[in-house]
């Protein structure tokens, strides 16, 4: 697909959490597509320190409507808790956050009367798995359902899955777990290693975010963003051990109290999505090259300072 043609005027986009992981891919790749963006969050972005920013708590709702310009023709929903295993410890945080944080986005959508509305859901939003988080995104695909219907505040929800990239991000489970074999030289998983997952880089994850805002017939749909291949995780395990050229002692322990899905999140549908995959797509292996360079870069940086 081609992209925009810089002569024309700059839609405005606005990335609420587009200081995290995934929503700063996006950031980059909408900027590419020469939009004008707007960063969204309590920090300013890392890796754009010339985007426009406006420091924001998602919990104040009149914080939030001061956030969207009246021109804006889109706005990304990132923010809020992003990691399942902390939201297990925290409903109250997670739901408040999540949901409510969500709830005072949507309406600051309704009265501005934006274009789109793009919720980052999470594949366990399907899953009777995922605990407090699975909940709080479920409940927050169900509020935009209903503002739709209501209001006609038009949006597209997408469902990600294992999105990875050679970031250090503390959601980003592949380099935390590359970082920690490096170090400590064993890898250790609560788990049977046969869970299969279907990862996604970051950069194809935000390719696709991006084309569904340029697309209307993505409007008021659900999707799943997910990699072409499903791996186990002890494949994955022995993948990064090879790569690395280490040696990675791999200890697994068997767990019954796992609120990770096993092998499908599909446990039930509350809405369903279409899939999207990226093609072309960055290749397992090359995507975990890549991560394990960084960690080892990370590393010499640190102890140089």
């Amino acid at each position: 697909m081609s992209y925009k043609n810089s002569k024309e005027v700059a839609k405005t986009i606005v990335i609420f959490g587009g200081s995290g992981f995934i929503g700063g891919y996006v950031v980059n790749e909408l900027l590419k597509r020469h939009y004008r963006v707007i960063v969204v969050d309590l920090n300013p972005p890392k890796y754009f320190p010339d985007v426009e920013f406006i420091a924001c708590n998602i919990l104040d709702p009149q914080n939030v409507l001061d956030a969207i310009y009246a021109n804006t023709h889109a706005v990304y929903n990132f923010a809020g808790f992003a990691s399942l295993d902390a939201a297990v410890d925290n409903p109250y945080d997670t739901f408040n956050l999540n949901v409510m944080g969500n709830l005072n986005i949507m309406e600051a959508v309704k009265k501005k009367n934006i274009n789109r509305y793009i919720f980052a859901s999470s594949a366990y939003a399907m899953s009777n798995k995922g605990s407090f988080y699975g909940i709080s995104k479920l409940t927050s695909e169900k509020i935009i359902e209903e503002y739709q219907k209501k209001y006609n505040c038009r949006y597209t929800i997408i469902r990600y899955g294992s999105v990875y990239s050679e970031q250090n991000h503390y959601n980003n489970y592949i380099y935390n777990l590359i970082r920690k074999a490096l170090r400590d030289h064993r890898i250790i998983h609560h788990g049977d290693g046969e869970e299969l997952r279907e990862y996604i880089h970051a950069a194809d994850a935000a390719k696709l975010s991006v084309d569904v805002l340029e697309q209307s017939n993505y409007e008021n749909q659900h999707l799943i963003l997910t990699g072409h291949e499903k791996m186990k995780r002890i494949e994955l395990f022995n993948m990064i051990k090879e790569i690395a050229n280490r040696d990675i002692e791999i200890e697994l322990y068997e767990t019954n109290n796992s609120h990770h899905y096993q092998f499908t999140p599909y446990a039930y549908e509350p809405t369903s999505s279409k899939k999207l995959t990226c093609n072309p797509y960055i290749d397992m292996g090359q995507g975990l090259l890549e991560c394990i360079k960084q960690v080892c870069k990370d590393h010499s940086d640190s102890n140089q300072d």
